[in-house]
């Protein structure tokens, strides 16, 4: 059994998405795994990771709208609102879609789907630096 560490610093723009596919996958091949699980998890609580659509970017346009009707900035209905108004809904939204993910990898490649992407999806409006722990375990 084979484990590896690796963090990946990721800076936002913004609430936007960042694709971390690629970067992942370097880990991955790196790590000389063959066959296991590859883990990520973003260290924050207002942050998190996504597989997502990766072909038309307008799916994660349509997410990010879908969430400003869920979780809207400002929402009298939240108490805490410490580092300005986008700050209890940027925890309600990590909380609904999750702060780690775990991709099978077969033949020593994430083993996604044809149109699957792995991204890091920022829920505060300004820009922030991220950090993902990616864990690699297997033969």
């Amino acid at each position: 059994m084979t484990s590896a560490q690796y963090e990946i610093i990721v800076a936002t723009r913004g609430r936007d998405s960042v694709e971390l596919t690629a970067q992942v996958a370097a880990h991955v091949r790196e790590s000389g795994v063959r066959i296991g699980l590859c883990h990520a998890f973003v260290q924050h609580t207002s942050a998190s990771l996504m597989l997502c659509e990766n072909a038309d970017p307008d799916v994660r346009r349509d997410l990010e709208a879908f969430m400003q009707r869920l979780a809207p900035d400002g929402d009298p209905l939240f108490v805490h609102q410490n580092e300005g108004p986008d700050d209890m809904p940027a925890h309600v939204r990590s909380v609904l879609t999750g702060v780690d993910l775990t991709v099978p990898i077969r033949e020593g490649r994430l083993a996604l789907g044809t149109w699957q992407g792995v991204y890091l999806w920022e829920h505060r409006s300004h820009p922030h630096r991220r950090r993902v722990l990616v864990t690699v375990q297997g033969d």
